[in-house]
């Protein structure tokens, strides 16, 4: 439990240690691995009448077959669903509004992975079996739907991955987020700027 707290603290910094103990995050874990425990021992409805109860109390939504690694972290939490079939690693974070959900009624595994010390960002998306890199960020209201390398950056509707030549983010910048799609419309603006006085009309052609 310490290493746990002292983890929340390490991300968190207006974290206090008098104030864990309050924190929705650490009832919604705790309720999640008594839930997750019976339901893979097949007790049948209590796992889901718990998760149920820790949505009520919590705002956070667990299905108890999501399997979750050590040291997982929600800052502030309400509104985050995490779908049964996700699996989720180590020392990763999520922020409120955050949907681990499928994009169907497919059968099997449907949700994601999130690998070790995967950020997600509030009100982002991750939906289908798709895997998060380790150390990879997901950006605020992101739509993420397909694979998404280690050590790179996500945004934008759909998810567009930036990677800054696997370089590893040791932060998240919730305000200064990539977006390639103006880098990519900047740049052929300069192309047109650059290429305009290279075509002149076919008056002026004439008159020379």
């Amino acid at each position: 439990m310490y290493n746990y707290f002292k983890s929340i603290l390490d991300r968190d910094p207006a974290a206090k240690w008098w104030e864990l103990p309050l924190y929705p995050s650490v009832y919604a874990l705790l309720l999640h691995r008594i839930a997750h425990f019976l339901w893979w021992i097949w007790i049948p409805f209590i796992p889901r009448l718990i998760s149920q109860i820790s949505r009520l109390l919590t705002g956070i939504e667990i299905h108890p077959g999501a399997t979750i690694g050590k040291c997982f972290f929600i800052d502030h939490g309400m509104g985050t669903v995490i779908g049964e079939t996700t699996e989720i690693g180590d020392y990763v974070t999520l922020f409120q509004g955050v949907t681990l959900g499928g994009t169907g009624k497919e059968k099997g595994k449907r949700h994601p992975t999130l690998h070790n010390h995967v950020v997600v960002a509030a009100g982002a998306k991750v939906l289908g079996a798709i895997k998060i890199g380790e150390y990879s960020k997901v950006g605020a209201n992101a739509v993420v739907v397909r694979d998404v390398p280690p050590h790179s950056t996500v945004v934008g509707v759909p998810g567009r991955v930036v990677t800054l030549r696997g370089k590893k983010f040791e932060e998240l910048d919730h305000i200064h987020l990539p977006d390639p799609l103006l880098r990519r419309l900047e740049h052929l603006e300069r192309d047109l700027a650059r290429h305009a006085g290279s075509y002149a009309p076919r008056s002026k052609r004439k008159s020379k």
